[in-house]
């Protein structure tokens, strides 16, 4: 396996109220998106980035980081998990998702100072990423927290109980702090679903998502949409290591989720109470 990447932070500064931009949030089944890029992948010229309405969309609203971006504050969006929240496969740490997703929120939220810190860490499990909670995650003091997760646990057919309950107890903590928070679920590849448990894994994060009262984004199925529905062949968007993404993967995956963020954080927020104060 690959090195990892180092981690970094993708700051993104912006210059028009936010809510201008939720027009171009992507309501419709099957919209064609465009990842943002600097520069084109000639490769993967004849390849649609896209998702069903019902996958581009998180179930609950985003309270926490919508009552700051209506204040005018400062976002800081920290993205925890393994080797795909990383960026292995990407030709370089500009192309990971949390890298692209600053460009995309960039685009969704001007007017705004948007932070979006990389902590993924290769080869970690649920319950590597819960010891550093504290030190790499809550110090952050984030509005937003983006937690993949799953995808070694299916590889290495570990034991879904104790990783289920590390998830269980980690988004328990987070809640606490007062962040947002969504679970991301393994990536859809070769390599990975051949693995006899992936189903489970998938499963088990979304039983989760739903005890917990937080949200997912459904990586696994917007991938296996690409490739089932829409005919997208494994290697647009799939390094040949058949496990993780390459540049094209990464930037749609951060488009689509960038759209589903902008719309969560512009539904009314339910509860008539301030969101949760964090100390910056």
């Amino acid at each position: 396996m690959s090195a990892p990447l180092s981690e970094g932070a993708a700051v993104t500064k912006f210059s028009r109220p936010f809510w201008l931009a939720l027009t171009a949030v992507i309501v419709a089944a099957a919209v064609p998106l465009s990842p943002a890029s600097s520069e084109p992948l000639a490769s993967t010229a004849n390849a649609t980035c896209s998702a069903p309405a019902n996958l581009a969309r998180l179930d609950r609203a985003l309270d926490r980081t919508a009552g700051r971006l209506a204040a005018g504050d400062p976002i800081t969006i920290v993205a925890i998990g393994s080797s795909s929240t990383a960026g292995v496969g990407a030709s370089s740490p500009d192309h990971s998702y949390p890298s692209r997703l600053a460009v995309e929120l960039q685009q969704l939220f001007p007017g705004h100072l948007i932070t979006v810190l990389n902590r993924g860490v290769n080869g970690e499990e649920a319950a590597d990423m819960l010891t550093r909670l504290d030190q790499i995650v809550l110090v952050e003091k984030p509005d937003l927290v983006l937690w993949q997760v799953g995808t070694n646990a299916a590889l290495h057919d570990y034991d879904l109980q104790p990783a289920g309950a590390a998830i269980h107890e980690g988004l328990l903590r987070l809640k606490a702090s007062g962040t947002d928070v969504v679970l991301v679920d393994p990536q859809f590849a070769p390599q990975v679903i051949a693995k006899p448990e992936i189903d489970a894994v998938v499963s088990l994060i979304a039983t989760l998502a739903k005890q917990d009262n937080v949200d997912l984004f459904h990586r696994f199925a917007i991938m296996q949409n690409w490739r089932e529905a829409s005919g997208i062949p494994f290697e647009t968007f799939v390094t040949p290591d058949n496990i993780h993404m390459n540049d094209w993967g990464y930037a749609c995956v951060a488009s689509i989720l960038a759209g589903a963020i902008a719309d969560a954080t512009s539904r009314p927020i339910l509860t008539a109470k301030a969101p949760a104060t964090i100390t910056r």
